[in-house]
C-alpha cells in the first residue's frame, strides 16, 4: 500500500495521470506552484528577497500581529520569548530568546516569513517580514530603533551568538 501511495505521488508530482487502481490524491504541480515554496533564505543572505523594512514599521505590525502570542515587547505572551532574557544562555533554564540564541538574523527573516504569524503562515509581504525582523532585534539591542533592513543591510548583522554554533553543512 505505501509502495503504491508513494508511485502515486511521484506520477502526481510529474503532472502524469495517476495509474488504475491509485487512491488519485492532489493534483500536479506546476511550475508557479514551486516557485511559491522555495523560499528559503540561507545564513549568507543567499534567497533574501527585494524589500525594505523599519523597526518603526516592524513595532506597529507587532503588536497588530504578533504581541497576542509573543507579548507586547516579546516576552511575557504564551509563545517562545523573543527579546527580555533576564540572563541568556548560560542561566538555569538557559534564556532562549533571539538575542541571545540565534546565530543568524537571515535565519529570523526566513522563520518570520515561512511560518509567522502561526495563525496565518506566509501572509506577511516581504517588507513587513523585514519591518519585523528589524524591530525583533531593535527588541534585542543588535539593531537601533530606527534601523532600516533590507537584504544588504540583513546580512551585515551579527548576532551576538553567531559564533556559538558549529556550522556543518558544505554550502
Amino acid at each position: 500500500m505505501l509502495r503504491r501511495l508513494g508511485v502515486s505521488l511521484l506520477i502526481g508530482l510529474s503532472g502524469q495521470a495517476a495509474p488504475a487502481g491509485s487512491p488519485a490524491l492532489g493534483q500536479p504541480v506546476t511550475a508557479e506552484d514551486l516557485s511559491r515554496l522555495a523560499i528559503s533564505v540561507f545564513p549568507d543572505g543567499a534567497g533574501l528577497p527585494p524589500g525594505r523594512g523599519t523597526a518603526t514599521d516592524g513595532q506597529a505590525l507587532f503588536q497588530t500581529k504578533c504581541a497576542g502570542c509573543h507579548g507586547l515587547r516579546g516576552s511575557g505572551g504564551s509563545a517562545d520569548e523573543l527579546a527580555g532574557g533576564a540572563h541568556g544562555l548560560r542561566g538555569e533554564p538557559p534564556d532562549k530568546t533571539v538575542g541571545t540564541y540565534w546565530p543568524y538574523a537571515t535565519t529570523l527573516f526566513d522563520y518570520i516569513r515561512r511560518a509567522m504569524p502561526a495563525d496565518a503562515p506566509r501572509s506577511l509581504s516581504d517588507d513587513e517580514v523585514y519591518a519585523l525582523t528589524a524591530y525583533v532585534l531593535s527588541l534585542n539591542g543588535i539593531v537601533d530603533s530606527a534601523a532600516s533592513l533590507d537584504a544588504p543591510t540583513l546580512t551585515k548583522v551579527t548576532m551576538p551568538n553567531r559564533d556559538g554554533f558549529i556550522r556543518i553543512d558544505a554550502r
